[in-house]
């Protein structure tokens, strides 16, 4: 419904209303979040960083990191959230990840070697342990894409269908 259909039609200003009423505050949810979501995010990193040499990597941590957004939406409302962590940001992630992906790739083989050949790096520009940071890298990259989609998904999931059919931006 549009702003002037909303005007018009008192049920529809309530329904309006009542949709954006959803959240109900709760202090125990939100001191909750405050408490775990550091430990979350940090055990997702760890993930990502480990993801090489340990079972894990970039996209379970990504699906961790992305998890602490939903768990701040949740206990904080999402549109206060959804404000906050912008449309733009969520994209700018998802982007970077694949860019970074891309440029540790396409590195080796502007140098000579094939597709994420990581020692190309080591042999041509002297980088020592290069293997282990191409890895991390990737794993790093490979968790912004992850956690970039995870958490627009849920944002234009929790928008709703009728906000998509209404073209309006929920960034």
């Amino acid at each position: 419904m549009s702003e002037r259909d909303i005007a018009a039609d008192p049920d529809a200003d309530a329904e309006a209303e009542e949709r954006q009423v959803m959240y109900v505050e709760s202090t125990i949810i939100m001191t909750t979040v405050r408490v775990v979501a550091p430990f979350v995010l940090t055990f997702g990193l760890f993930v990502m960083f480990h993801g090489a040499d340990s079972p894990g990597g970039g996209f379970q941590g990504g699906v961790l990191a992305g998890s602490v957004i939903m768990m701040l939406a949740f206990a904080f409302g999402i549109e206060s959230t959804r404000e906050w962590l912008s449309g733009r940001t969520v994209a700018a992630m998802a982007g970077g990840g694949v860019l970074v992906f891309a440029g540790v790739g396409l590195g080796t083989l502007a140098l000579g070697g094939t597709f994420l050949e990581y020692h190309v790096y080591e042999e041509v520009l002297g980088i020592y342990h290069a293997s282990k940071y191409g890895i991390e890298l990737v794993e790093l990259a490979i968790g912004g894409v992850v956690a970039g989609v995870v958490v627009g998904l849920f944002f234009a999931i929790a928008a709703g269908f009728e906000a998509a059919v209404e073209g309006g931006d929920q960034s």
